[in-house]
Order: structure tokens, then sequence, then C-alpha cells
């Protein structure tokens, strides 16, 4: 949820909080800050034929060469660099080239699901003959390869299975697998424990001692280094000839944009590569059929996607599977070649889409309710939500906890309960506050109060006893607290600056929708200023709000603004409001208009 706040402006680097607007009692603890980006420093290296804008832009965001403003696939980092990646892609050779029996065990996400396919379509492509996947479902049997999973990884009788997005945990499950004559080779990017599983090979940016200098692959992107390697193995020994090509990776780079963007790592440089080069196979339509037909059911053109259409349509419908059922669906979306069948299992993924929303739409009241108790309290909400329902649906929590962190900007925890009487829990933090290092030092202060846990900075997952949430309530509100006290974190937006009236244009939008590919660590232009209100009306029953406006800074023709979720906003004191804004571009029955996507606003007597 967008705050209403009271929104200050302030274009020194050092941000300051907003008071906040009486209007909004519900949000009254969440403080914004609206901060503008300093001017960046010049570089002679940038390309002479980028506009002004672009140029501030990129600057701003780190940019520094043609190399970081064209993204050519030239400037990867090299596979070699991944520690465990010759090792792993040497003995996958040999698999490959004896027939051996390769299981792909991947996990229940979009990152998951798409460095599945991309992992069976590439060693099939690289000549494997015997290659399968089995996902997991998170119900039965949870995250990761687990002595569960193994047990019914051997009804493949594999001679080795290859982990996806997952893995670096599974201590007992690589362990049972060697009992049963199995090797594992793991592949993953998630932050490693004290102990790593003893598998034939590991290869994850993240383990310790792995010289990798891009830190933020997400699963995909490690499967797709991998496979490079393998491809390099294969080359060396002569595996390609007349009768067997050597495969373009490249072609599966629109499944690593998607499991790229759709797990919200990090756009650093070496992800913008893989993004963006992904992007352009689909914008010529020879990208995956499955990945298009999720944008046809979304509503959005496949020749003119950009990252926001792959993290806001694509990837929560494909996730929607190993949310709600099983993401075997999801994957073999992904794995088919039949753009009619793909168009299909499209259309049942947007319908688990649809009642994954109500299921939401159905917890996020309850956890208003809940909060509303807890903010009656004295001294406000606490710095740290920790939210339980029995009746709470398990694949639906992950999503539940990011609405309460958006809405309260605190670290959010909610909990559901699993099949096995254990409680799941999924945390998303805020800036600063890295969740899984919280989690830990939980853990570490409070032995067997965690069954388990892992994840990211901003993302993580846990299960405990039912018994035990109390207790971890407690004891996780305390590390937080110990973090940043008691005062609850600011909100803060970065805004680019004011836009002059005369880039207030189609063309400008669609400078900016295209110039990115943007996303977390590499933020989408926001802009801010004063507008006049030409009119003002609700939509989708009073929750978004439509604004006509004209910039206050003279001249420009009148442009429509887009409120999602700021329907509350309706009433203002007068006819003028301070924005913070995307511009962007809406099509609408084959017409295109620049209009501005509001990320925040305050009217003004």
């Amino acid at each position: 949820m967008i705050s209403s706040c009271r929104m200050t402006v302030r274009t020194d680097p050092q941000p300051f909080a907003a008071t906040p607007s009486p209007s909004a009692p519900e949000a009254r603890d969440v403080q914004v800050v609206i901060r503008r980006r300093p001017p960046p420093a010049a570089s002679v290296l940038m390309p002479t034929d980028l506009s002004p804008l672009l140029r501030r832009l990129y600057l701003a965001r780190g940019v520094r060469d043609e190399q970081g403003c064209r993204l050519p696939l030239a400037a990867l980092q090299p596979a070699a660099a991944l520690h465990g990646i010759d090792r792993a892609a040497a003995r996958l050779a040999e698999l490959v080239m004896g027939g051996g029996a390769i299981l792909v065990v991947g996990d229940y996400d979009a990152d998951g699901a798409t460095g599945s396919a991309l992992a069976v379509r590439g060693l099939r492509a690289l000549g494997a003959a015997r290659i399968s996947y089995l996902v997991p479902s998170r119900f039965a049997y949870g995250y990761g390869l687990s002595p569960a999973v193994v047990e019914a990884a051997r009804d493949w009788s594999p001679d080795l299975i290859l982990t996806v997005d997952n893995g670096i945990a599974a201590v007992e499950g690589v362990a049972r697998a060697k009992e049963l004559g199995i090797e594992v080779i793991v592949t993953d990017h998630h932050l490693a424990g004290e102990v790593l599983p003893a598998a034939t090979a590991i290869v994850n940016p993240n383990q310790p001692g792995d010289p990798f200098p891009s830190k933020h692959l997400a699963g995909v992107g490690v499967v797709f280094y991998l496979l490079a390697a393998l491809r390099a193995q294969l080359r060396d020994l002569g595996w390609f000839g007349p009768e067997r090509q050597s495969p373009n990776l490249a072609d599966f780079l629109d499944l690593v944009a998607l499991g790229t963007v759709a797990d919200v790592v990090t756009l650093d440089q070496n992800n913008r590569i893989l993004v963006e080069r992904g992007l352009k196979r689909i914008r010529a339509g020879t990208g995956n059929p499955g990945i298009r037909a999720l944008l046809a059911v979304a509503g959005c053109d496949p020749n003119r996607a950009v990252a926001r259409d792959l993290g806001f349509h694509a990837g929560p419908r494909l996730n929607a599977a190993g949310r709600l059922e099983d993401m075997s669906l999801g994957v073999d979306l992904l794995l088919t070649d039949d753009p009619e069948q793909a168009l299909r299992m499209a259309r049942e993924l947007d319908e688990l889409n649809r009642r994954r929303r109500e299921i939401e739409g159905d917890m996020k009241q309850e956890a208003d309710v809940a909060l509303a108790a807890l903010h009656l309290e004295p001294g406000g909400l606490p710095p740290a939500l920790c939210l339980y329902e029995p009746g709470w649906h398990q694949g639906v929590i992950g999503i539940l906890a990011a609405r309460v962190r958006e809405r309260w900007h605190r670290p959010a925890i909610a909990f559901a309960p699993g099949e096995d009487g254990l409680l799941r829990g999924s945390a998303r933090s805020v800036e600063g506050l890295h969740m899984r290092d919280l989690i830990d030092a939980v853990d570490k202060r409070h032995p067997g109060l965690i069954v388990r846990f892992g994840g990211h900075a901003m993302a993580a997952g846990l299960t405990l006893a039912a018994a035990a949430l109390e207790p971890f309530r407690v004891a996780f509100c305390q590390a937080v607290r110990d973090e940043i006290g008691d005062a609850p974190p600011v909100r803060e937006i970065l805004s680019d600056g004011e836009l002059p009236p005369q880039a207030f244009n189609l063309a400008t939008a669609q400078a900016l929708r295209h110039a990115g590919p943007w996303g977390k660590g590499f933020p989408e232009p926001v802009f801010d200023g004063v507008f006049r209100v030409l009119d003002r009306k609700r939509l989708g029953g009073g929750e978004h709000l439509r604004l006509r406006l004209n910039a206050e800074n003279g001249g420009g023709l009148p442009i429509e603004g887009i409120g999602f979720r700021l329907g509350d906003q309706y009433e203002g004191p007068g006819d003028r409001v301070r924005l913070a804004y995307r511009l962007d571009v809406n099509e609408f029955r084959g017409e295109f208009k620049p209009q501005l996507i509001l990320e925040h606003l305050e009217w003004l007597a």
C-alpha cells in the first residue's frame, strides 16, 4: 500500500522526516522522506548520443561508460570466476556424454521454475539424453532438497541430482542422497550457513570464498552460467560436430530475464545485461512461447515488454502455481514449444492468480484487524510485526508479509500452519535491515526456538513449532529494536528531481520505458513536483484515483495521473497537489499517451 503521509521535498542529499498527515490516521506511524538525488558526477566515457535526461539518470545510478548503457553480452562476467563451476561442468559433461540420468530439483517459485526449465532445455540442447525434473510441493515437502525429497527422487533412478535455486542448506538431504548412491550438484544463490552440504560440487556466488564479482545472480542466472561452462567443456572434449551442433545459449535468456526480475534480485550491470538481452528476445518474437503466453493473458503486448511487465504481470502468474498448487504446471508451460498449449496453460495460471488475489485480500483484511488492535496499545505498533492466523494459506503469506511491510514500513513476518503441525513463516524486511541475519541472530541467542530458516537480506523463510511463536515474536522484535531502536523506520522516496513541462510527452515516456531494465538496485526514475488538478475521479470501486493535471511550473499540456490504491486521497483542501510520480506510457485501444503513475501525493491548500 502506498502511504498517505505528508510529503516534503528536499534537494540536498540529507534526508529528513516528513510530518504524518492528519487525514490518514491509519498510517500515522509511517514517516515519509522525499530526497532528491544529488547531481551526479559527469563522465566523458558516456555515449554522446544520449539525451541529457537519460545521461543524468544513468549517471545517478552509477553508470559511467558505454557498456553500462548499451549492455553488450560480451561484458558479462566470465563463468570461470564462479567457484566450483569447472568441477560441476566436468561431472555433467561425463554424464551427458555417457548417457547418465540427471534429475533437476528446483524451487517452487518463479526463479526456481525458470531455472528448472532452463536446466532441462539447456541440457537437452547440449545433448543430454536422460534429463527430467522434480519440483517438490510447497505443502508436501517444504523448501529445498530435504531427505524426504531425495526419497521421492528415487523413483527417477537418477545418477545425479542437480538442484536449482536451492541446496546450499541441504546438508541432510545431500547426505541422504549419498547414502543412496546419488550424486548431487548444488546450484543456488542463497546465503550459506555455517556448514555446507557435502555435494560433488557447489556453484553459488554467495558461498564462502567465491570470487565471482556479481553476488546478485538469481538461481536461474547461476544455471545459465553453469550451462555456459558445460558447453565449453563439451567443446573441448569434441562433443560437437556436424551431427551435433553447439547451441546458442543466448536463445534461453528470456527465461533468465523472467526469473531474475521475478526474484527481485539487485540489477547490477551483470544482471541488467542478462535481463535486457532476454527482453530483446521476447520483443523480437523469438522468445519462449510460455513467457509470451503469460504476458498475453495479463494484457501485456510481448512485443513491447519491459522488466516491469515481467515483475508485475508474468512473474505473479507463474508464481501462482507454486503458491496454490504445484509448480509443475509452470515448468511445463516454460518447456512447451506449442503456442496453443502454452496459451491454455497460461490461462490456467491466470485463473490461479485470480484465486490467489482473492485469498490474499481476505488475509489482508484479517491482518488489518489484528494490526488495528495492536495500534490501540500504548506506544503504537512495535518495531517489527509477526502475524498469524490459523486459517491463513501458507502459499500466500509471503505476499501478505510484503503488503504489511509496504503499508507500515516495518519488517514483517506472516505465519501459517503447515501440514506437519509446524508453522511456516515468510519474512520481508525494510532497507538497512538484513532479514536473514536478524533471524540468524535470534537463532543463536535462543537455540532450538527456530526449526530451520534461510533466505536473503530482504526476504527469508522459517519454520517454528506452534508453541514457539510468542517467544519468537518477542525475540525477533528485540533483535529489530537492537538494530533500529523503537522509532519506526522512515520510508524514503528517492526523486530524480522535477521534470520540465515540455518533457511530459509520449517520446520522453517511451524513452524512459525502454531505457532500463529498471528494478531493484537500478530503480525506475521517480520525479516530483507541484501540479494543478483539473479533474479527479475514483476508479476500481474507490480504491484507485485518477487525476487530470497540469504542471504548476508553467507550460505543457494537461496529463493524466493514476494513483493505484490512492483512492482514499480523493479529498483535498484545494486544487494544488505535490506529487512523486513516474512518467509512463498508457495504451488504450491502440492509442498511446503519456501518463503519470503516482507514487505519493500531498494536497496543498
